[in-house]
């Protein structure tokens, strides 16, 4: 049900994620100071590691002299190689998907209109009305002209790592004003009322995941609401078709209270509820699914929190 591509490219503050050695810093003048294995370095085809330093006269530039191997950390690819994972399924999304509806009885869009339904709810007990929004992860753009008829927003911004999911994005959402872009180009500015995404996290490294929260968290002005959905592993239909779709290769699932630690690490959360427990061809048991949102077994859930 997930209808969003994954970063596996989020910059910090700091600098490019990964090039960091692990040992402890040294501080000089109150300002960190990071020591790197340059053997290490060297061996990817750098004299010096990017980012972090050099000058005007000096650059760091790659070294042509470096022997080439393999890389060292996974997660580090040569540039040719290094495209977003999601670039690859944009084209062909929804046929991906239809197996896994099918089973599900309902369409990706019946799934959106109600993730959007009861967040809608709970803004409007929260007295939130969102005119700027952000769809973190926002894929092939499915979700984007929902936000303006169900939530009503002024603004929306659909952000993805995935420049060929933006270009779908961009052909599915017509002459909609839209803003689309990588996180690379959006500059975070602290004025979002909304930021908002459908199973993105499981698509990001684990080690890389406090920097997405830390990066929505610099999207969001301060009161600003972030409502993070995730697929639940803890139901079982959701998760077994969590192993065997080809999408979710890679994925490695977060399970609620996970998911709350780390969305409480930057925000107060302020609840969790669960949703989709019966498949769309049970349709007359749906309205009961408002009585059972604290059952930890739908097939996915949402953490709802404020940035204070």
């Amino acid at each position: 049900m997930a209808d969003r591509s994954r970063g596996q490219q989020y910059l910090s503050d700091e600098g490019i994620r990964g090039w960091r050695d692990e040992r402890p810093r040294d501080w000089k003048g109150g300002v960190p100071i990071v020591r790197f294995d340059c053997s290490k370095i060297k061996a990817l085809g750098w004299e010096k590691p990017p980012i972090f330093g050099g000058s005007a006269e000096r650059p760091w530039k790659p070294c042509t002299s470096a022997r080439k191997e393999p890389c060292l950390n996974e997660k580090m690819k040569p540039e040719d190689e290094n495209k977003p994972e999601f670039d690859k399924f944009a084209r062909d999304y929804e046929a991906l998907f239809k197996p896994w509806l099918k089973i599900a009885g309902a369409s990706r869009e019946y799934f959106a209109r109600s993730r959007l339904k009861w967040l809608s709810y709970l803004l409007a007990e929260q007295k939130v009305a969102p005119r700027r929004v952000m769809d973190f992860g926002c894929g092939t753009g499915m979700s984007l002209p929902l936000l303006e008829d169900i939530l009503h927003a002024e603004q929306v911004i659909g952000l993805d790592t995935s420049e060929e999911s933006l270009a779908v994005a961009r052909e599915s959402v017509g002459s909609r004003p839209l803003e689309l872009a990588t996180p690379a180009k959006y500059v975070p500015r602290q004025d979002l009322d909304l930021v908002l995404c459908n199973g993105v996290f499981h698509h990001i490294p684990v080690a890389e995941r406090s920097a997405a929260v830390d990066y929505v968290y610099r999207c969001l002005r301060p009161g600003g609401m972030f409502a993070m959905w995730e697929n639940n592993p803890w139901n079982p239909i959701l998760s077994f078709g969590m192993k065997h779709a080809e999408i979710d290769n890679n994925a490695i699932p977060l399970p609620p209270p996970e998911s709350r630690r780390l969305v409480a690490s930057k925000f107060s959360v302020i609840r969790t509820d669960y949703l989709f427990f019966s498949p769309g061809y049970f349709g007359w048991l749906h309205p009961l699914e408002k009585w059972l949102i604290k059952v930890p077994l739908g097939a996915q859930y949402q953490v709802l929190a404020r940035k204070e």
